[in-house]
């Protein structure tokens, strides 16, 4: 009996202490959250200096310096969502805070779901990735011309930004309506966007363009016969339990209540500038948990562990580096895959996919799928760039260069 009273009084002073102390996750978040470090270049985020290192900031600080009103993160460590945490307001006209449930634009991150969706079906065999994607579109065909005699516009190309199509904002004359899809490619009124039409020859450079992937949205739903939208349910929100995340703008009445407005570089609200018709470059609205899901499928398959969208030969390939990107174009060691941009070697093989939509949101996903390990920070603020890249700094720090 005494025996069973000292075991009982030891386990009650293990759980006391458990409980008055913070456990290694919350211990984690404290340090990311009062370590970051101002760096001046983009090269400096994976490999700070010991100087800069010496010198940490707090979380909140930063937001404050660069006028973002709201941060969410959500952080996958060891074949799971560690932790999600938000920051902040979703909108300084009502206050109202950011929650893990706060839905964020993902701007150009979004074409990381996009590509995954392509390669899926490239997979079943519906789509080859070398063909001219002429083959397969029915509604509207890429416009041959001069560029196009010798090579052709291919799903590859469109991947990896090599297809010849020019980058192009997605204005659109208001009186005349909202384009369709078909407007946007073909640069016809109300568009007023360049059309998805080659401006040198397919393959012969790098240049990153964002109505080329709506070439991606339009292919998906020649092929499938289905609205892209439903593509992305049936075969990515549902089987991983994205219920935040649609590519469909503007949000149902449900979701428009947990939807953070956009704040430009003064820290001034603005309204949201989503396209209604164009989708697969950069209209996914979602939050880093769901985010993280994805990130977290896309591991796990890249490991061998899961095939729910692609196999392990497929995701492999989605991290091949099909090219080297100039530094004059993105100042950072940059190569190009399939769909994302990925950079080192190995354990520390990283992919990742920013993103930035006007007026003020902006989205940084960033995994090391050997370490299995990754993080997704959105923000609704114009300055929130390199915010996030301190953030993702941090959390590096934390879960990668201490292993």
């Amino acid at each position: 009996m005494r025996k069973l009273m000292v075991i009982t009084a030891i386990l009650s002073i293990l759980i006391s202490c458990s409980q008055k102390g913070p456990n290694q996750v919350e211990q984690r978040i404290d340090r990311i959250e009062n370590g970051l470090i101002e760096f001046k270049s983009p090269a400096e985020m994976l490999q700070p200096s010991s100087e800069r290192l010496a010198n940490p900031m707090m979380l909140t600080e930063r937001m404050g310096h660069y006028n973002v009103p709201g941060v969410s993160i959500a952080v996958i460590n060891d074949d799971r969502i560690e932790w999600a945490k938000a920051y902040g307001t979703m909108d300084v006209n009502s206050g109202a805070p950011v929650t893990t449930e706060t839905i964020f634009e993902a701007a150009s991150t979004s074409k990381f779901i996009t590509s995954a969706m392509a390669l899926h079906f490239v997979e079943k065999g519906l789509i080859e990735l070398d063909r001219n994607v002429n083959e397969y579109l029915k509604s509207w065909k890429v416009p041959d011309n001069e560029f196009t005699k010798e090579e052709k516009v291919t799903l590859r190309r469109i991947l990896t930004h090599r297809a010849g199509i020019p980058t192009t904002n997605f204005d659109y004359d208001e009186d005349l309506g909202i384009p369709t899809l078909v407007d946007v490619l073909s640069g016809s009124p109300p568009a007023e966007n360049k059309p998805a039409i080659p401006v040198w020859m397919p393959g012969s450079q790098w240049q990153y363009s964002n109505v080329a992937y709506d070439i991606i949205q339009l292919l998906l739903e020649d092929v499938t016969g289905k609205p892209f939208q439903q593509i992305a349910d049936e075969l990515v929100f549902e089987p991983l339990g994205m219920t935040n995340s649609t590519f469909v703008y503007p949000l149902d009445a449900k979701k428009q209540k947990r939807e953070a407005m956009p704040h430009d570089a003064k820290g001034i609200s603005r309204e949201p500038a989503m396209h209604e018709t164009a989708f697969a470059h950069g209209n996914l609205t979602t939050t880093p948990t769901d985010l993280a899901k994805f990130s977290l499928e896309i591991i796990r398959a890249y490991q061998g562990k899961s095939e729910k969208i692609l196999s392990q030969s497929t995701a492999t390939q989605l991290f091949h580096k099909e090219c080297e990107i100039d530094q004059k174009a993105i100042p950072l060691p940059f190569f190009q895959g399939l769909g994302v941009f990925l950079m080192g070697e190995g354990k520390d093989l990283v992919f990742t996919h920013p993103g930035e939509n006007y007026p003020g949101f902006i989205s940084w996903l960033m995994g090391w799928p050997e370490r299995s390990t990754a993080a997704v920070i959105m923000t609704n603020g114009a300055q929130g760039f390199m915010l996030a890249m301190e953030i993702v700094s941090a959390i590096n720090l934390e879960y990668n260069r201490t292993l």
